[in-house]
């Protein structure tokens, strides 16, 4: 993944995955809706699993926290505070998701959030090891990375070979890693159709 915000940046060229992001968004609002009551006085803790670099490091953050305070306040509760972990290998850019986070923190104030309630940490590592210690999340996004888990090694002369880059597990397949792994329960499974063009 290159770095930075130049024309052959990821930051520059990552609009599919933006669009995996948004089209799943009714999905996120569901899951929290259903599974994160926060306890007022509480700070929300929400970790993006494989981040990104970029404005779409962001966009799924922003989109949480959005749905949680609208959740908030329509029980009459005021919003939490949010720590927010945005994790990636130590390679990613962090630097310049950093460079973005004031502007973050203003998208938050437009929408009367408050980017004085929410705090973003940096947490490099991969998530095929432990990152975070026990209960100490409610919420863990992870949008266009987890395909990373359903591959296997290649002998180094096949990857050469080979013109996908990226293998797109079927539903029941993810049903099989999941069960056969054990640490999740799918409550939910849907499959989209993303169409591309060119560009």
């Amino acid at each position: 993944m290159n770095g930075g915000i130049g024309d052959s940046s990821y930051a520059k060229n990552s609009l599919l995955q933006q669009k995996v992001i948004l089209m799943t968004k009714p999905i996120t609002d569901e899951a929290i809706s259903l599974h994160t009551q926060p306890i007022p006085g509480e700070t929300v803790c929400i970790a993006d699993l494989d981040c990104s670099s970029g404005p779409n490091t962001f966009l799924p953050v922003s989109q949480l926290i959005q749905t949680i305070h609208k959740e908030c306040k329509s029980n009459g509760q005021q919003s939490p505070e949010f720590h927010v972990f945005l994790n990636d290998l130590p390679e990613n850019d962090f630097n310049t998701i950093f460079r973005l986070l004031p502007t973050f923190y203003e998208d938050l104030r437009k929408q009367n959030i408050g980017g004085d309630r929410v705090f973003v940490t940096g947490v490099a590592g991969s998530f095929y090891t432990r990152l975070f210690p026990s209960n100490s999340l409610h919420f863990v996004h992870s949008s266009y990375s987890l395909h990373w888990l359903s591959q296997g090694s290649i002998e180094e002369e096949k990857v050469y070979s080979f013109n996908i880059p990226a293998y797109y597990p079927s539903p029941a397949e993810v049903m099989y890693i999941v069960d056969k792994e054990g640490s999740f329960t799918i409550d939910v499974l849907e499959t989209s159709e993303l169409h591309m063009d060119a560009h």
